[in-house]
This record gives C-alpha cells, structure tokens and sequence, in this order.
C-alpha cells in the first residue's frame, strides 16, 4: 500500500468524522506545507530583485539577463516527468532528496557567482532539482481521498503565503545581505527541507509496482482519463498569468499606485480570499457531485476575469473582482492535483503530478506571452476579456466531460 496508516475513523460518525484529518496526516500535513512554503519562498525572494542584480554583472547583456530569469523554468519542466517517473519507481524520498540537494547546490553557487555566466549556471542548477510532482505525489500517498482536497488547499495556501512574505521581505533582505545573501538564504531554506522531510514527514515507502513489466513512464501519465486535469492546470495558470500581466499595469498606470506599494493590495486581496475558498473544498468533501463544485469555481474565475475587464478603472471594483479571481483560484488549485492523484493508479502517480506540473509551467508562459500580445492591441479591456474567454471553454470542458460520465467527475 502507498498510504500509511493513518488510524481509526470510525464510521458511525458519519461525513464529518470521516473527513476529520487523521494524526498521521495532520503531521505529513504540516511538514510538506512546511516544506513547501520554505523551497517556494527562496524562489519568490529572489523574483523581484533578480533581474536588476543580473543586469549589473559584468558581461550582462539584455539576452543573458532573460536566460538567468528563465533557466530555473526552462530546465523544470525538462526534468519535471523524469523525476516523477523517478520517484514512482525508487519511492518519493530518496528523489525528493535528490532534487533538494541539486537545489542547494545551485543555491551555493549562485552565492559565490560574480558574473552573470556563475548566475545562469546557478539557475539551471537550481531548476535541475525539479521535485513539485515527487512532493504532490507524496502528500496524495499520505492522505486519504476524502481529505486530499483540503490539504492541497493548505498547500496552496501556505505557497501563497510564502509569496505575500517574499513581496514584503525581498526588498529589505536584498538592502541587507543582497542578492548573493538571498542565494545562501535559499541554500539554507533547502537544507532545512531536508531535515523537514527526514524528521516531520512520515516514510510512506515506495509506492507500489506497476503491473506493466516496463515499468511506469509518460504514455501512462496521459491517458484520456489524465489528459482533462492536464488541460484544466494549464487553462488555470495562462489565466493567473494573463490577470498578472494586466493588474500591475491597471494598478500602476491606470490607479496610480507606486510598483513598491502593489504588495499592500495584494496582501490584503490574499487573506481576503481565503474564507471564500473554505466553503468551495467542504462541499466538494461532503458533495455527492463535486463536479458541480469544480464548474461553479471554474464559472466564478470566468466571472471575475470579466468583471476586471469592467471594474479595473476604480480600486475597490477592482480589488472586490481580484477576491472572487482568487477564492476560485485556489480551490481550483487544490482541487486538481487532488482529483489527479485519485484518479492515477499509484504507481503512476508522481509520473502523472509533474506531468501536471509541466502543464502549469507551459500554462504560465502562454498565458504571458498571449496577455502581453492582446494588451498592445486591444489594452487592458482585452487582457481580461481574452483571459475569461479562455476560463469558458474550460467551464464547457467540464461540463460536456461530466455528461459524458453519467455526471460524475
């Protein structure tokens, strides 16, 4: 079995017993939440300062300034499926330790670097530790069906949280120990993933061997009953991209907001949409349809990407559309994986999750490069409108799959 034992739930309790975290998986909660939040918040740190630091390195050119922003991305999903077909095949710790370790390494080396080629090299080594699915993976062989939703759902927001912090710290960080210092912050925060991993996770062990005498590999990963999770993360990250390819600009250029005051508004839209979110992950818990709930959140994205393309001309319309935008982005973003890894055999699990992580990295380019393509012909207006066009034809995705399956997701 690839679940530990997560205890006695008794079964005369009825739905609300049965969806009470269980010790085991509180604790292999909070340990990948932790680790989670420490890997991301390195990354995030670094996002706001790393371009101009790079610019100022010998040698620096306008290409090789890009190439250190995007090798970190370009060699993720490179690496993303064989580290999940990896983890599928050897078990998820020794991969994720693995990947932790290629992480630090590159963190070491960006620290040291004095020339924009130490700080490319530093990147792809950073990326080369790519370890989203392995760690999905293992948070799925820890928790039962029943809960997965809801601790993806803290995933998701300990993630979100780690970016608020890094939106504030960042600055005052790079002020303090600059950009070489946040790289040893990074190595540091891997080091502690590491003990996290050996000391607060529970072992789950190797997940089961596939029947197939080959053993695990891609083909597996994107079978037909796969392929629509796949689609829904990319539809969800190429419209996070586009909203944020076009909020920053409404903000700055349209409100007048200073670029080093727009983590306020974030911060507060942010804790903002967490209650919102609560109510969407019980009743898919508790639904006997969640497929229903998964569609009402895909139709409350559209909504608010709509509604941004109306209310981005005042604050407060603007921040009230950016609270529904979120609430619904992060039940979608918990809901996913979660339904993912219950519909993958577990011995394709890690395989079929960092498929779905490379789903998310192509999203995330697609929906910048088409939001910065609509937003120098058409204007903002059109980011928005273009952005929920696209959250549509995932809602009619879902709908006509879900038909198609009796009504069952």
């Amino acid at each position: 079995m690839d679940q530990p034992k997560v205890g006695p739930v008794p079964a005369a309790g009825g739905a609300p017993e049965r969806l009470r975290l269980a010790p085991a998986e509180r604790q292999a909660l909070a340990g990948l939440a932790a680790i989670y939040a420490a890997r991301m918040l390195g990354l995030f740190l670094l996002l706001p300062v790393l371009a101009l630091y790079a610019g100022s390195l010998p040698a620096a050119t306008a290409g090789l300034v890009g190439l250190a922003m995007g090798a970190y991305g370009l060699v993720q999903a490179c690496l993303q499926v064989p580290f999940g077909i990896a983890s599928d095949r050897y078990g998820r710790r020794p991969v994720i330790t693995a990947g932790l370790v290629l992480y630090a390494a590159g963190s070491v080396i960006g620290g040291m670097a004095t020339g924009i080629w130490g700080v490319i090299l530093a990147r792809l080594v950073q990326g080369s530790g790519a370890v989203s699915g392995p760690v999905t993976a293992l948070l799925a062989d820890l928790t039962r069906t029943e809960v997965r939703t809801r601790a993806m759902a803290v995933i998701g927001i300990s993630i979100g949280g780690s970016f608020v912090i890094s939106l504030v710290a960042a600055p005052p960080l790079e002020a303090l120990i600059g950009v070489p210092g946040l790289f040893w912050v990074m190595a540091a925060l891997a080091a502690l993933c590491i003990v996290l991993l050996y000391t607060a996770v529970p072992n789950a062990g190797r997940p089961p061997a596939p029947k197939a005498s080959g053993g695990p590999g891609l083909g597996a990963a994107l079978t037909a009953q796969l392929i629509p999770y796949h689609f829904g993360v990319f539809v969800l990250n190429f419209v996070l991209t586009a909203a944020f390819v076009g909020v920053p600009h409404a903000l700055r250029d349209v409100l007048g907001i200073g670029l080093q005051d727009h983590w306020k508004t974030y911060l507060w839209v942010f804790l903002a949409s967490v209650p919102p979110t609560i109510p969407f992950v019980l009743y898919t818990e508790r639904s006997k349809t969640p497929w229903r709930v998964l569609r009402l959140g895909v139709a409350l994205l559209a909504i608010s990407l709509l509604a941004l393309a109306f209310a981005y001309t005042r604050y407060w319309t603007l921040a009230i559309a950016l609270v529904g935008f979120f609430a619904a982005f992060n039940y979608l973003e918990a809901r996913l994986p979660a339904r993912l890894s219950q519909v993958a055999p577990p011995s394709i699990r890690g395989a079929a999750l960092s498929v779905f992580a490379v789903a998310q990295t192509l999203g995330a380019g697609a929906g910048g490069f088409a939001a910065s393509l609509l937003r120098g012909h058409v204007g903002l207006p059109g980011v928005f409108i273009g952005a929920a066009a696209v959250a549509v034809v995932w809602w009619l995705v879902a709908g006509s799959r879900a038909a198609a399956s009796g009504k069952r997701e």
